[in-house]
């Protein structure tokens, strides 16, 4: 692989990170150690979350940007008398993406590699091979002999899991893969609009978060946001792309590197109209590429952020990327770049007088 550039060296140390919810550490790290140059002050709530602030102007509209942390996974929930390692969801997974697929444990002494495993289609029947396996009927295995094997291993009830995978730039080097870009991509935005305003005077305060537990219910951001307080809220994170076979344009019709996507609906939230105004119209100006898109079953932390106190005009701005919630994606090194340059173009335009006008577009 290329030698990576600042940029790419910071995503890779953000994806490789393991967090799943409930055990953000190592990601929040990893954004605390590249957003800080940035902030003036760097600090958590009581769950976890990161929050970074930096002030353009004392008395300004606060503005939250927040990226989620977590990643989807597993917990170890049991081992049996054989060694196997049985678990729980964490997050939202299919069956047939997990079969098979190589894991790391977080154990009480290290890391500790496993495999989901399954059954060689040798001894299926030709109608069991039609179906899909159960994921209560999964396993990992670490090659542990017996349950006090796998103890002695460092492996234990309520370990973290998480999907092994190497950050990797594609041949066409604009096409990024890796594991946890959902949502290691919304960190990294937070972190490079907090970059971009550091000699810029905005007429705001800027809040770049790092949330916990989205995964499980945009957790992370209902108490971030309550210790901000903020006036208008961005949540950033992965979007559907469209852009694959099987993959109708009723289903998803965004494609990588094409612009973000700014989220007119989904599941948590009805995109407020003012906000989403305001973005159509810096991005037309200032000749940044977009997409509309909803997503019907799913939400974003803005599903949080916009219901805290007496409420939050937001929206949620996207990245489309294939493959989201399972050990790996592909998204644009462009949409990434273009949704930073979006949401910095819009910040310095949210002074008093404009977020006043937005409340009550």
């Amino acid at each position: 692989m290329a030698k990576l550039d600042n940029t790419l060296t910071m995503l890779k140390d953000l994806t490789d990170a393991k967090g799943i919810p409930g055990n953000e550490k190592e990601p929040r790290e990893v954004m605390e150690k590249y957003i800080s140059p940035y902030a003036d002050e760097v600090f958590t709530d009581n769950l976890g979350s990161l929050i970074a602030k930096k002030t353009g102007k004392e008395g300004g509209p606060k503005i939250m940007v927040a990226g989620h942390l977590d990643e989807v996974g597993f917990m170890v929930t049991r081992i049996d008398d054989k060694g196997f390692v049985y678990f729980q969801t964490v997050g939202g997974w299919w069956s047939q993406v997990m079969l098979a697929q190589r894991v790391t444990i977080m154990g009480e002494d290290g890391d500790v590699t496993g495999v989901i495993g399954s059954k060689p289609p040798h001894i299926l029947s030709a109608e069991a091979r039609k179906k899909p396996v159960d994921i209560k009927d999964m396993f990992i295995d670490i090659g542990a002999t017996s349950k006090e094997e796998a103890l002695e291993f460092g492996v234990k009830p309520g370990n973290s899991v998480v999907p092994y995978f190497e950050f990797t730039q594609l041949k066409n080097e604009k096409m990024l893969l890796a594991k946890a870009w959902d949502n290691r991509i919304g960190c990294a935005i937070a972190i490079e609009v907090l970059k971009q305003l550091k000699d810029v005077d905005h007429p705001n305060i800027v809040y770049g978060v790092g949330t916990i537990q989205e995964e499980v219910g945009l957790r992370g951001a209902k108490t971030a946001a309550h210790k901000i307080e903020p006036d208008i809220g961005f949540g950033v994170d992965v979007g559907i792309a469209g852009d694959t076979p099987g993959v109708s344009d009723q289903e998803a019709d965004s494609e990588l590197g094409k612009g973000p996507q700014i989220i007119l609906y989904d599941a948590s939230m009805v995109s407020h109209k003012g906000v989403r105004d305001l973005i159509v119209k810096t991005a037309d100006e200032n000749k940044i590429p977009y997409q509309f898109s909803s997503i019907a079953g799913g939400g974003t932390d803005s599903g949080s952020i916009h219901l805290t106190a007496n409420g939050v005009p937001s929206l949620s701005i996207t990245i489309a990327t294939r493959y989201i919630h399972s050990h790996a994606a592909i998204l644009h090194r462009d949409d990434f770049e273009n949704a930073v340059k979006l949401i910095v173009e819009a910040i310095k335009k949210l002074d008093n007088e404009t977020v006043k006008e937005i409340v009550l577009a």
